[in-house]
């Protein structure tokens, strides 16, 4: 048996496929993933994804540390209650994780992890911290719920008390309001508007109640894959890992070089990526054959080279095949993926595939 969420008996009642993620029981779906799937697309589905890390760093060096730590500078969050997406690297420019920032005060700031990655980013984040004044506290008393698609700030407020509704409607996209033990932050990991909620434990149950009666319909582990794979969207363990830096994995936008006198892990092996010349990237294909795309699959380009499939699936939006691959910069417009020994063609596209709920490719 795994770990539970404190929403665990809930999706028991709503008879959730559970399975292991990470080491916890989560559900996968409610019965159908390609109706959660459009529930987000057009309305408003809600994610229990309590098995994720919050943990808060407080003190006189936090601001320091997290400059150093972080490939993207939290110099940017001018204001309290903006957030931050960035990547944490290694020293050779792997990423440990991705994670979201929060800055809730001028020396307190909420990082938010990846559940499979929480042992060795926290061993990570120790270890970094032992020349800044700082204190690091994992926060095992709360539960995360994510509320995502068109209509979800109008549900969620139906849920929320009339205190808390104004700062909602007020809320810009990457930006939270702290009250209360509660973080709601318009953020977000399907390419839909929403918020994802923070809460104590002890109060999830009749919030989660009450986004329910507010009609937000539950949706699993699968829909939000998919729903991310569209948006395009990096899965940490398959788009990017500890071996590979955010050069190659559609990230590039997430390192902030400047200014030039600010140090960060990882900073001066991705500068000596750029002089050396950056041979790969990440790029989106849609599938013009009949079959399906799938993680690891071989890409084969026209020269004959190759390059790799990190994710792929089915993409209940476009009804097609989609994937994200990272292939040398060398691709043109058409590729060929190898499945079960037969060259099926690609189309090469932009990501994303789909944003805010339009497909963005038309052929």
């Amino acid at each position: 048996m795994g770990k539970k969420t404190a929403l665990y008996e809930q999706h028991q009642q709503a008879n959730a496929k559970l399975v292991d993620f990470a080491g916890w029981d989560m559900p996968l779906h409610y019965g159908s993933q390609l109706e959660e799937h459009h529930f987000v697309r057009r309305d408003a589905g809600m994610f229990d994804v309590s098995h994720m890390v919050a943990i808060d760093i407080t003190g006189s060096g936090t601001r320091d540390f997290l400059k150093y730590l972080l490939a993207n500078n939290i110099d940017k969050l001018t204001t309290t209650g903006k957030a931050l997406y960035s990547c944490m690297l290694n020293i050779h420019g792997g990423v440990v994780d991705d994670l979201i920032v929060y800055k809730l005060g001028d020396e307190f700031y909420r990082v938010v992890v990846n559940a499979g990655t929480r042992d060795k980013d926290l061993q990570w984040i120790k270890e970094q911290s032992a020349n800044f004044d700082i204190d690091i506290q994992e926060c095992d008393d709360v539960a995360i719920i994510a509320v995502q698609g068109p209509s979800a700030r109008e549900r969620l407020e139906r849920a929320l008390t009339k205190d808390m509704i104004e700062h909602v409607r007020q809320l810009k996209p990457f930006n939270a309001v702290f009250d209360n033990d509660w973080l709601i932050a318009r953020t977000g990991y399907t390419g839909e508007d929403g918020c994802e909620i923070i809460l104590p434990s002890a109060q999830v149950v009749p919030f989660w109640l009450a986004l329910l009666a507010a009609g937000v319909k539950p949706c699993g582990l699968g829909a939000r894959d998919t729903l991310r794979l569209e948006a395009g969207m990096n899965l940490y363990g398959s788009d990017m890992n500890d071996t590979t830096s955010p050069l190659v994995s559609g990230l590039s936008w997430t390192i902030a070089f400047e200014p030039e006198n600010r140090d960060f892990i990882g900073k001066e092996a991705l500068l000596a990526e750029k002089q050396n010349g950056v041979t790969q990237k990440l790029v989106g294909l849609i599938l013009l054959d009949k079959g399906v795309l799938r993680d690891h699959q071989k890409v084969i380009l026209e020269d004959a080279s190759e390059g790799e499939i990190t994710s792929g699936s089915f993409s209940p939006t476009l009804t097609k095949s989609i994937a994200l691959a990272r292939v040398p910069k060398t691709i043109g417009s058409q590729c060929h993926v190898e499945v079960r020994g037969k060259k099926l063609l690609c189309q090469v596209v932009k990501i994303p595939f789909v944003r805010n709920g339009q497909a963005v490719y038309k052929g």
